[in-house]
C-alpha cells in the first residue's frame, strides 16, 4: 500500500514522503496513529498544496531575515559598562544586554540567541558581533562600549 507520511517513521522515511509499506502495517499502525494517510489523488495534491504554502513561507521569511540584516549592518549600539581604576571593567557585555539595548535604542526586538558573541566583551571600545538571522543570513552589529 502506497502511504503519505504525515509524520518521521524511523525505518520508512521523513514527513511528507510517498513510501510503499505492508498493507497490515498501514492499516494496523500508520493510519490509526495519524502518522500517514493513503496515497491517492486528494492526499496527494493537498500535500503538494501544502509544501507550496511551505516554500511560500520558508521565501518570505529568508527576504524578511535579509531586510533585517541591512537594517543591523548601519546600526550602532551603545553601551555603557562600569570602570574602575586603570580601565579595568567589573563583568562583561552579554547578549542579552545588547538585545535590551537594541531593544531600546533602535526599537528592534532581536532573540539573544540569535546574537552572537565571539569573545567575551570586557574593555571599552568599539565590537563588533555576529546577529543570526536566519539559517542562510547573518549580519554585524557594530557595538560600542562606553565607560560610566
Amino acid at each position: 500500500m502506497k502511504v503519505i507520511l504525515l509524520q518521521d517513521v524511523k525505518p520508512h522515511g521523513k514527513k511528507g514522503d510517498v513510501v510503499e509499506i505492508n498493507d497490515g502495517y498501514a492499516r494496523n499502525y500508520i493510519l490509526p496513529k495519524k502518522l500517514g494517510v493513503e496515497a491517492n489523488a486528494a492526499n496527494a495534491n493537498d500535500l503538494k498544496l501544502q509544501k507550496a504554502n511551505q516554500e511560500k513561507i520558508a521565501a518570505k521569511q529568508l527576504a524578511d531575515a535579509k531586510e533585517m540584516a541591512a537594517k543591523l549592518e548601519q546600526i550602532k549600539v551603545i553601551l555603557k559598562i562600569k570602570t574602575g581604576e586603570g580601565g579595568k571593567t567589573f563583568g562583561s557585555i552579554t547578549a542579552k544586554e545588547i538585545a535590551a539595548e537594541l531593544k531600546k535604542q533602535h526599537n528592534l526586538d532581536i532573540d539573544k540567541k540569535k546574537i552572537v558573541v565571539a569573545e567575551p566583551i570586557k574593555s571599552v571600545g568599539s565590537f563588533t558581533v555576529t546577529v543570526k538571522l536566519h539559517t542562510q543570513v547573518s549580519a554585524s552589529l557594530s557595538v560600542n562600549v562606553d565607560s560610566e
